[in-house]
């Protein structure tokens, strides 16, 4: 199924057209759009010599400024990071760098649950306060390292 037109390849020993169509002949073979009503411009000649109108063009209306315009901002929303007990490699929401976190412990509640354990076996002159001296026990915070701004904690419990 192909559409008659100029651009076809002739019966003969090469099957491979020589140059494609032109801007005109495509548009005159290819004009499948209604023309407006109204009066007509003028009749152009198609490929097979009937007279045929030429394709409307259509602009879009210019928009009025408006004086109570209101301001669009874009926001861009980061994917959630996960925080661990190691460094995170992220970009930071405040400073927007890319940055390796720096990590600060705190007592959590894991620390002081194994502080009340040790307790409670007997570890009463000094040796329940091990986990506080213990990183692996305790809440990390991720730090910014250029603006020092909390970025997330990782709680262990």
């Amino acid at each position: 199924m192909s559409a008659p037109g100029l651009y076809q390849a002739t019966a003969g020993p090469s099957s491979v057209p020589t140059a494609p169509p032109s801007y005109e002949e495509t548009v005159a073979i290819n004009n499948y759009f209604p023309t407006p009503p109204g009066p007509t411009t003028g009749l152009v000649t198609g490929p097979d010599g009937k007279g045929m109108n030429p394709p409307a063009y259509y602009t879009q209306p210019v928009p009025v400024p408006n004086a109570n315009a209101i301001a669009v901002q874009t926001v861009y929303v980061q994917q959630p990071v996960s925080f661990f007990d190691r460094p995170v490699q992220m970009c930071c929401p405040s400073c927007n760098k890319m940055i390796v976190t720096q990590l600060s412990y705190n007592a959590g509640a894991l620390t002081w649950l194994s502080c009340g354990s040790l307790c409670l076996l007997g570890c009463v002159a000094g040796c329940c306060f091990i986990p506080f001296c213990v990183d692996a026990l305790q809440d990390v915070d991720h730090y910014c390292p250029n603006c020092k701004v909390l970025l997330g904690t990782y709680k262990r419990l």
